[in-house]
Parts: C-alpha cells; structure tokens; sequence
C-alpha cells in the first residue's frame, strides 16, 4: 500500500531506472521524478491560525506549521492545484518532530484532470512518529498501461490517531513530471482513451435514435467498435429484424456461457428460514443467553449454559448435523472440572486443536464479591471430552477483568484469540452500583501456544487513554464482531455504551494496527437517528440484538438483527418488533438488506396450528454460521413477553441464502422478449397475439404467483384496447416477474432489467422532436422491410393497415419509431446483464448535455 523511497542527496530530484536495469550498449529509459510545485486550490475548513497554506512549508519543529480541519466530522478535505497537468508519481507526508494525536491515521488520495471527476490514486496511513513517510501513487489509467495526467489533487483524512481529535496535515510534497515534453505525450495517450469513449457515446446516440447514417459513417470512420460483435448481433436481431426467437436463443446461449454470473453475483440473496425438528426426544431446553459454536469440518454444532428464566445452566450439548440430533455431553459441567452455570458467557471453537474456549459471564449484583468476581477462563477438549481451567482469574496475568456481553473471535493460524469490549463487574459495583461510572473493557489478544495475554486497545475513559503512546478505543456491550483470516482483520459494529447506541463499523489490523471506521462518511453515523432497523436506511440498526458472523471466501459479513427497540424488548407484541438480515460486501463497501419481517401477533396467532415461515423477534438468541455449507443456525432466545418475562425459547432454526440462478434469469429474459413480441402482434393481430399469449407467454408464467398473474392477465387486457395512449400505459408497465422468483426487488429499484413509463416518456419526446422523413422516402421503405422481418407481422403495409383499421392513430413514421424505441428499451435492459467491457458505454452522450 505504501512504500518510502530512499532518502537522496538532492533536494530536488530523483532519478528512477527502467525495470530492467542500465546496460551500457542498450537505450536507457530514464525517467527524472522532480518536486512538483502546487497551490491551495479549496478546503473544507481550518482552526484558527492552522491554515491550509502551512502546508506549502516543512516546519517540524513548529506545531503551528500545519493545517488542522475545524472539525473531524466529514468530510474534511485538501484540494490541491499543480501549475500545469503532471504525472503525480509519490506524495511525501511530512510531520511533527514527536509523535502527535492530530496525525493522520488514515486517508485518501484523489486526483484527476477535473475537479467533478477525480479517481482514487492512494489509500494509506500514517505512522504515529516524527519521520515523514512518501507513497506510490497510481499514475496508470483504468487500460493498464496509458499515464493518468493530474491536475487536482485531493486528500482525504478519515481518522487520526487520537479519535476525538481533529485531522491535521504538517507538510504536502508531490512528486512525479510536469514538464510538457514528457506529459505533452502521457495526455497524447490520455486523450486518446477519452475520444474513444467520445466516439462510443456518439455511436449510442446514433443509433437509439435511429441515425443509421450517422452511425455506419462515424464507425468506418474512426474505426472504433461501440461492442463486442455479439452484442451488436444481439442488436440487429431485436431491435433491426425484429427477430425475437433469434434474440431468445442469442441470450440464453449468453447465459449458458456465463457472461450474467457477475451480473447475478451482484443480486441480493433469497432466503429461506427452515424450522429444524431434530429426531429423538432428547434435546437442550428453553434459554437465553446461551451459547453456539460450530465445527465445520465435523459437522457438529455445540452448546453451552444460559439462562432458563429461573436459573443459570451448565449443560453442554452436540448437534450432529448429519444425523439430525441433539446429544448431551454434560449435564453439570461444574463436576467435571469445567465451568460453573452461567450466561452472557463467550465461546469460540479452534478448528486447529478442536478445543472450544470460553470467557466470561454476567452476575447479579448482589453476588458481586471479591470471591465471586474472577475471571475464570476455560478449556474444553472435544476429542477428549474433558474440561480444562487453564486460568481461574485472568485479570491478574494482563488479560480481561470479569466481563460479560463481550465478544470473542479467534486467529486459527496465528493461534490468536481477540476479546474485545463487554460490561466490567467489579466488587465496587455492590456498594456504589448508583454513583461508580460503568467500566468497559478495551481489545485484548490471547496467544494460545505462550498462553500469553497482551492488552491492544485500552477503552476511550480508561486512564491511561490520554498517554501519546497508547490507543484507544470506544469500548462497548451487545456489539458484534468477526475476524477475516485472510485480510487479517477484525471487524466491530454497532453496540451501546451507558444507554447510547453506537453507529461505528470499525475495521482494525491486527498486523499493523490500523483502526479505520468504515461509515465515517455516511448519513447515518452523523445522525443517529437516521438508522432504524424499520426504516429506508442502509444499515442495520446499532442494537443489542445484532448478530454477526463472516464468509472469508465470499467476502461478506452477515448480520441477524431482531428486537430493535427499549420498548420491543419489554413487549414483543409492539408493532415495531421485526427480524431483519443484512449482507456487507467487503470489496463494495455496502450494506444490503436481505429482507425485514415485521412480527403481526394476528398472523402469528393464526400459525399456531401450522409451521410458522420464520422465527419470532428475540433477543438473547444465539446465531452461528457453518462456512463449508453455506448454511446459519439460530437456537432460543428470550421473545420479550411482558405477561410472561420468565418465558423463553428453544426453537431450532436453519437459515439458507441463495444468489439467483441462471435459469431464473434465462426465464426472465424470455418472458421480457415474449411480452414485447406479443404486443407489437396485438397493435395487428388479435387473434394471434391471443394464441401467441395464452401458449407462449403462458407458459413461463408462475400462475400460483398472485402477482404474476396478476400482470399476465394485464398483458391479455391489451387485445381489447385501441387507443395508442392506453395501449402505451399498459404496455409500458413494469413487469413484476420475479419479485418473487428471486426474492428480492433489486430488479424494481434499480431499473436493470424492467421498461418504465418515465423511460418510455423520455424516449418517446425525444423521437417526437426529430424531423419525420416524408411518408414514401425511401429511407423509411428501406427500413420498413427489415423492422418487422420475423415479429409476428408478415410485412409493413398489412401491419400498419390492420393497425389503422383496428383504431391507432399514429402515422407511418410514428409508428415504426416507436416500435424501434421499445426495441431499443428491451436491448438497453438485456445488455446491463452482461459484462461491462463488452456493451456500449453505461453513460449517455445527453447526461452531459444540461439545458
């Protein structure tokens, strides 16, 4: 990510040789990096006397040589000017000449030729220390090999090493070549990526708008491809020839070889929730608190304690996957030498040694003596069936206080355990319970093979939080948290502090200690009331319901949240209580939100006879995920009654996700094909259309879907209508398909697949603008001829007859553009589903023209 270049004698220039090295009877490629001279372009804001022009000059024995933001809610920012178009090559970051809590921990790079349009050059950080640090900047261009020319240059501070504190910049230097013989040649190159994109723009609106001329001459002319030949074969077969058969089997031989699976890796999940019924009679009973880890490889899921409304348990029990049933391994693991009954407690399961670890447990006040507050920490050997206490108190070996709804994650191959956050009971808790500030406890690693703890990240009010050379953190209760064992990262979100939720994603290296908030940049970790879990938003909300777990192959975390509010959790028959699952993509950085349930007591009553479809809001609930396959469990829970507080559960739940398949939008593609073909035969045709609806449209209809066929019954109102006007309102409508096929909406919301009114509006003023060719040009009875070749239509003038005679009002011109631009619709929508190096470009030459 970042790498500091040599220090060199000259204060001006460095020199870097090719990769190849110097030889003495070869051509040196040479390539002179100097400093680059810039300005203070914009801000975002500075305090008082840090302004931003400190920056131009490397003081580091001056604390007032920097600029320092007013506030570190973003976004803050620089925006520097060169004095002409460089290529930018390394930033150097200078600093103070002691380590400063106002350094910039993490930060951003953007630059570009346009202020409105800049890349991501740099994403990096910054040591806590007095010796300045210089990066790589990316200065190739998205084709692999062209130089990206810069002219603005903008950083970005996302977090400085003390969390609280403003960002602060000492020194800019900017490295690379500004002179214009060299960067006359990298802009050469520059822009002639730029007029290609040109010409592509051009070459879409050419032919969405039927300037068939236009189109062929600018392509001989310049010689540039809109396409790939297969996507533009797919064009000349719908929106040409009208050939929509050839156009039903060109995509589903597209599918066949794959060219939608990014397209579909990107949809949302469908999920299916399974009420598990494991065989015997004996299994765990009703609880909360409880916990679940999973061994993968073995296909068993153990579990262990919590509380059954009247008492802490001790009982470890085994879920055999395969076999579908519960065993119990102890029904009192205190005489065993194992733990005493307990909730609230962690457990993690080391696919290594097969061990499962387990820390800490909640205690009533009145039992929070000096005997009784120990933080036990314990062993239990799965293939030896023993239990093992291999610290009775870990507070006294530098590892956690007694501590309860914490969490814990484990570094299988480090063999590294991570414990992070929780309540601290102390013995001053049962005479100051009223008066004494909550403790929370800070990140602390467990090193398995020393048996050896070591304290990370201390709580933010922790005394010693203030000292330069300690970090610190925003401790916290009910949160979640997981760990990559690939990108070697913990990831912390949510929780409560005192009574006050916490909206922070937090994502920290265990490697390099790098502690970066993920959401600092959204709406919703400014306003902490904008995130609610029943609302619009685009996260899940911050309770002390969440449940996380992570796929490393898939790069996602998961996250369960259910009972989202105080008063939910004192009645569950609120009707604000609901389950909701959301999706975190680790290479897009965004939430998706699966799907939100809100809990009906009316409809939950009526399934009492029956199955229900899915668990009821809880809290206290267990949640784990088994990665080989693919598949989350969920076991009890407390549902919050108020008339019944002691009440808790012991139903078994298997949560599946699935992205969707290929035949689902094979079947899609088709019915969207069909439906077009069927109403360009019902503006001549009505006999035909009906027996082309009822045996082809039909028969790729889920006519046990209300909704579907709902919208099939629409599409057969159109062999009754006449009116042009009508007939576009029906036909335009957007097709509900597979809202339910698919489980999600995302086809709706987002416009990839479905033809909108507001679409077809935009398109049709547009054709009604341009000047109609005369009624018998020949230009027109060239194109009519090939326009309904194979549509359901055996030729122009019978077509165009028998609609003017079945009403339509629209002239002979109005009536083949129109047809043109549905095609184009259609062809618009089918190409999204395919890799984007192979279709014209997403943007349209009118989105930068603004009247």
């Amino acid at each position: 990510m970042a790498s500091s270049i040599p220090k060199t004698t000259s204060p001006v220039k460095h020199r870097v040789n090719n990769q190849h090295g110097v030889a003495a009877n070869k051509s040196i490629n040479l390539e002179e990096i100097e400093i680059l001279p810039y300005e203070i372009y914009r801000f975002s804001s500075f305090s008082t006397n840090y302004v931003p022009e400190n920056i131009l000059v490397d003081c580091p024995s001056d604390q007032s040589s920097r600029w320092s933001a007013h506030t570190n809610n973003p976004p803050q920012y620089l925006t520097l000017k060169l004095r002409r178009p460089s290529i930018v090559r390394k930033i150097k970051f200078g600093k103070f000449e002691k380590s400063h809590v106002c350094n910039i921990k993490k930060f951003r790079v953007y630059g570009g030729l346009n202020e409105e349009f800049m890349p991501l050059l740099l994403e990096g950080g910054l040591k806590n220390d007095n010796v300045p640090e210089t990066f790589n900047l990316r200065c190739i261009a998205e084709d692999g090999y062209s130089k990206l020319p810069v002219l603005y240059l903008k950083i970005v501070p996302l977090l400085s090493w003390g969390p609280t504190f403003n960002y602060s910049i000492w020194y800019i230097e900017l490295l690379g070549q500004d002179d214009p013989m060299y960067t006359n040649s990298c802009m050469k190159e520059y822009n002639k990526l730029r007029e290609v994109e040109i010409v592509r723009l051009c070459l879409k609106h050419f032919r969405q708008q039927g300037y068939d001329v236009a189109f062929k001459a600018l392509q001989e002319e310049t010689q540039v491809h809109l396409e790939h030949p297969h996507v533009s074969e797919l064009h000349e077969r719908l929106v040409v020839n009208g050939d929509f058969d050839k156009a039903e089997e060109f995509m589903s031989n597209c599918i066949d070889e794959g060219l939608v699976d990014a397209y579909l890796s990107r949809q949302d999940y469908k999920h299916i929730w399974r009420l598990q019924q494991a065989q015997g009679q004996t299994q765990p009973g009703n609880r909360g608190g409880h916990q679940l880890v999973v061994d993968a490889e073995k296909r068993l899921i153990y579990l262990y304690g919590g509380w059954d409304g009247f008492q802490d348990l001790s009982d470890l029990w085994v879920f055999e996957i395969t076999a579908n049933c519960w065993t119990q391994l102890c029904a009192h693991s205190e005489q065993m030498n194992g733990p005493t009954p307990r909730s609230c407690h962690k457990m993690i399961f080391d696919p290594v040694s097969k061990n499962i670890f387990m820390l800490g447990r909640y205690l009533d006040n009145s039992i929070r003596t000096k005997e009784y507050i120990k933080s036990d920490f314990y062993l239990y050997d799965t293939r030896a069936g023993t239990w093992l206490q291999i610290c009775d108190d870990t507070s006294q070996v530098s590892g956690p206080q007694l501590v309860y709804d914490h969490q814990m994650c484990i570094d299988a191959e480090k063999r590294m355990i991570y414990v992070f956050g929780g309540k601290v009971l102390t013995p001053r808790s049962v005479s100051a319970c009223t008066s004494s500030e909550t403790e929370y406890s800070g990140l602390f690693s467990y090193h398995i093979a020393t048996n050896t703890w070591t304290q990370i990240l201390v709580d933010c009010h922790h005394p010693s939080a203030s000292l330069p050379d300690v970090m610190s953190v925003k401790s916290r209760i009910t949160h979640c948290m997981v760990f990559h064992n690939k990108k070697r990262k913990l990831y912390i979100y949510g929780g409560q502090r005192v009574k006050t939720d916490i909206h922070e994603f937090i994502c920290y290296d265990v490697d390099t200690q790098v502690l970066e908030i993920l959401n600092k940049n959204d709406n919703n970790y400014n306003n902490h009331s904008a995130s609610m879990c029943n609302d619009g938003t685009n996260e899940p909300s911050p309770t002390y319901t969440l449940r996380a777990t992570i796929d490393c192959e898939r790069d996602e975390i998961y996250v369960f949240s259910s009972l989202c509010k105080s008063k939910d959790r004192r009645d569950i028959q609120h009707v604000e209580a609901s389950n909701s699952f959301w999706v975190y993509s680790l290479d897009s950085r965004k939430w998706s939100r699966i799907y939100t349930c809100h809990y009906n007591p009316a409809e939950m009553a009526n399934l009492r006879a029956n199955v229900p479809l899915e668990p009821c809001p809880r809290y206290a609930h267990q949640f784990v995920y088994d990665e080989v396959e693919k598949l989350h469990y969920l076991f009890g829970g407390n549902p919050g009654r108020s008339a019944s507080p002691q009440l808790r559960l012991d139903d078994f739940w298997i949560l599946s996700l699935e992205k969707p398949k290929r035949s689902e939008i094979l079947n899609h593609c088709r019915f969207l094909i069909r439906k077009l073909k069927y109403e360009e035969m019902a503006r001549s045709d009505t006999y035909q259309a009906m027996q082309y609806l009822r045996k082809h449209v039909g028969e790729i209809v889920d006519h046990n879907n209300k909704e579907q066929q709902q919208h099939f019954h629409k599409l057969a109102s159109l062999l009754f209508r006449t009116d042009d006007n009508n007939f576009s309102e029906c036909a335009m409508e957007r097709p509900r398909l597979l809202t339910t096929s698919f489980g999600t909406d995302k086809f709706e919301t987002t416009s990839d697949l479905m033809l909108t009114d507001e679409d077809a509006c935009s398109k049709s003023e547009d054709n009604s603008d341009r000047t109609q060719p005369p009624e018998d040009s020949s230009m027109e009875s060239s194109e009519s001829s090939s326009v309904f070749h194979s549509s359901g239509i055996s030729d122009l003038a019978s077509s165009y007859t028998a609609y003017r005679k079945s009403g339509g009002k629209l002239t002979r011109n109005e009536f083949i553009y129109e047809l043109r631009t549905r095609r184009d619709f259609l062809f618009n929508k089918l190409v999204k589903l395919m890799p984007s190096n192979m279709v014209q470009p997403e943007r349209n030459l009118s989105d930068f023209v603004i009247m």
